[in-house]
Parts: structure tokens; C-alpha cells; sequence
């Protein structure tokens, strides 16, 4: 039997496109419960929103609490997960105002999914184009980290609109089980531009090549800093500061640095520490009990850090919903599934 022609380019590309469209709508085919609706205690403050030409929108309110988050379909069950963990835990839910950046072609179903879980969901999604940041990845040491949208964090200041001062940034692998206004109102003093929890006790110098601290001019970045690692998937930032010190392009430039010289092996996370290390402002660990995501294929299920929790972030290779479909779960994981929205199969009709 004779062996096909080779794909030409065009066909290539079109079997390419095929392949990612029944990727993309196989992840957004999952249905999700609709969740309840939280109100305001009492004592929160009222929200007069400002009425553009064609809507009415509350996003320049600094009464709000803005939440940033990505958005895409391979982790839209987290972020349901994430959405419904913090409105629950909200003294005021109804003044959050979430910020979905994406750069899925299937945006608008995303949108649908969100909506149609949390009809009262005051939100708005922002498209991110992947070739802001597509020429500046390098390949690190796990393949999920070089997805563009990991780095869209970098570019929120020039994202969101200008009236948006302050901003809490959360990955989708994560949940609260506190008020997000407190993380949220975290002081910054007079100049510093972000707040995270700091972890002092790590390998800090793990984090960067040798040919990075073996070069005098790069290792000295870090001199009278007191540079210790943090994680950057819970962060408060203040956008009007990162504006005014275009703090993106001191990240893009570090990037950009590493593709001529390879100085870190890890994703988004080290450009970060570059930048930051050492000039944040602290906060207290109970709002990141991270790395919950170990892999406990071999064993390596996490235990939660010593001290109060106030949010459990699934960093790591395994997310709790894929190892509760395995059947495969760690114990902490069943402190997320009260969370799942998704609707299975066997879900019994009311």
C-alpha cells in the first residue's frame, strides 16, 4: 500500500488548528453548577457606580476590591473553585470586582461558563495577546510554565484600566477560606509597589544559574537587598506605582537578558525576584499556604505550614481536581472539593 503525501504546510497548520479547537471546546464542554448568590453585610460601604455610554460599571471604585486572575479552559475548574471560595468568605461580597485576562480564542465561552455560574459576578475579561511575551520565554524545567499566560501578571498595569489603583492577584489553583479584604487592604507604606508572604529560609541562590552568580555585574543585583524568595501567584499590588515606575519593562529586560544567557531555570517566577526581591512589603504567611500541589504519585502529598490558614494554594505539578478524578487524592485536597462547581454526570436533578 502506498504511503501518503507528506502534510504540506498549509494542511499542517489547519490539522494544528483542528486539534486545538477540540482541545479548547472538550475543556469548556464541562458544566458547572450555579452557585449562590452572597450579599453584603450590613456594614459594608454602598458603591455608586459611574455610567459610561454603554453600561454601568463599578471598576474605578477603590470601595471595590479588584481580584485579578488568568483565565483559560485548562483551569477553569480552579478558578470556578477560586471565584466562589473568595465570594464566600467575603464580608462584602458584592463589592469584588474580578479582572480576567485571557488569551483563549474560546473567551467569550469562558465568559458564558462564568456567567452563567455566578450571574451577579461583577467581572471583565481582557484579552492578552501572546506575542507580547512569546519572543522573550525561555524553556525551563517544567513545560507547563512556559505558557504564555503565565506571564501575564507582568503586564496588568498596562492591562487594566488606569482608574484601578490597586489590585489582589491570584492563581486559579487556590482557594480562601478568609475575608480577601484584609489581604487586600495590606499596607504598602510610601513606596513599595507589591506585597506577597516572603519565605527567608529558602535556597534563595538556587533560584539562578551559576553563570548567573559567577558574573559580578548580575550577582551584585541583589546587594543591600535582603533578597528572599516569594511566590508570586498571591500577590497585592499597587498599579499606580508600577505604572509610574514601568515596572514591566525592568521585568521585560531581565527576560530578555535570559534568552542571550540562560541565568534561571524556573518560568515567570525569577524575573520577579530580580525586580522585587528583598523590597516588598511582608505578609503574613497564612495568606499563601503554597506548594500543596506536590505530586503524590510517588508518595510526596503536602502538609499544610505551621500556623493559621487563611488561603491553601495548590502550587505544584498535581492540582486537586485532577487527582480527585483519578481517585487519587491527597488528604488536603478534600479541603477543595467543597468548592468544585462542576457538574457530573451522576449529579442527582432537584
Amino acid at each position: 500500500m502506498p504511503r501518503p503525501p507528506p502534510l504540506g504546510h498549509r494542511q499542517l497548520s489547519l490539522l494544528l488548528l483542528i486539534i486545538l479547537s477540540l482541545t479548547t471546546n472538550a475543556a469548556t464542554a464541562q458544566q458547572f453548577r450555579e452557585a449562590p448568590k452572597f450579599y453584603n453585610s450590613p456594614t459594608c460601604p454602598s458603591i455608586s457606580p459611574t455610567t459610561t455610554t454603554s453600561t454601568t460599571e463599578y471598576i474605578c471604585s477603590d470601595q471595590e476590591v479588584h481580584v485579578a486572575m488568568t483565565l483559560d479552559a485548562a483551569y477553569l475548574r480552579g478558578s470556578m473553585a477560586a471565584i466562589l471560595s473568595v465570594l464566600q468568605h467575603s464580608s462584602c461580597p458584592e463589592n469584588v470586582f474580578f479582572h480576567f485576562v485571557s488569551s483563549s480564542s474560546s473567551s467569550n465561552l469562558l465568559s458564558a461558563s462564568l456567567s452563567a455560574s455566578f450571574p451577579y459576578l461583577k467581572f471583565r475579561v481582557y484579552h492578552f495577546d501572546h506575542s507580547a511575551v512569546s519572543g522573550l520565554i525561555s524553556t525551563s524545567i517544567r513545560a507547563a510554565l512556559d505558557c504564555p499566560l503565565n506571564y501575564a501578571r507582568n503586564y496588568l498595569a498596562n492591562l487594566l484600566p488606569s482608574c484601578v489603583r490597586r489590585v489582589v492577584y491570584l492563581d486559579s489553583d487556590l482557594v480562601l477560606v478568609d475575608d480577601i479584604a484584609k489581604l487586600a487592604a495590606t499596607p504598602l507604606g510610601d513606596k513599595t509597589v507589591l506585597a506577597a508572604p516572603e519565605y527567608c529560609n529558602a535556597n534563595f541562590t538556587s533560584y539562578f544559574t551559576p553563570s548567573f552568580w559567577s558574573n559580578p555585574s548580575l550577582s551584585l543585583t541583589f546587594e543591600g537587598r535582603e533578597a528572599c524568595y516569594f511566590n508570586t501567584g498571591v500577590m497585592v499590588i499597587d498599579l499606580q506605582r508600577w505604572r509610574s515606575g514601568d515596572y514591566t519593562t525592568k521585568i521585560v529586560e531581565w527576560m530578555e537578558l535570559q534568552k542571550r544567557m540562560r541565568i534561571y531555570e524556573l518560568g515567570s517566577l525569577p524575573p520577579f525576584l530580580l525586580v522585587f526581591a528583598g523590597n516588598i512589603a511582608p505578609v503574613d504567611h497564612r495568606w499563601n499556604q503554597h506548594g500543596l500541589g506536590g505530586d503524590n504519585f510517588r508518595g510526596l502529598c503536602r502538609d499544610l505550614h505551621p500556623g493559621p490558614v487563611s488561603l491553601l494554594h495548590w502550587s505544584g505539578k498535581g492540582k486537586p481536581w485532577a487527582r480527585l478524578d483519578a481517585n487519587r487524592p491527597c488528604p488536603l485536597d478534600a479541603l477543595w472539593a467543597p468548592y468544585d462547581l462542576l457538574q457530573t454526570q451522576f449529579a442527582i436533578e432537584s
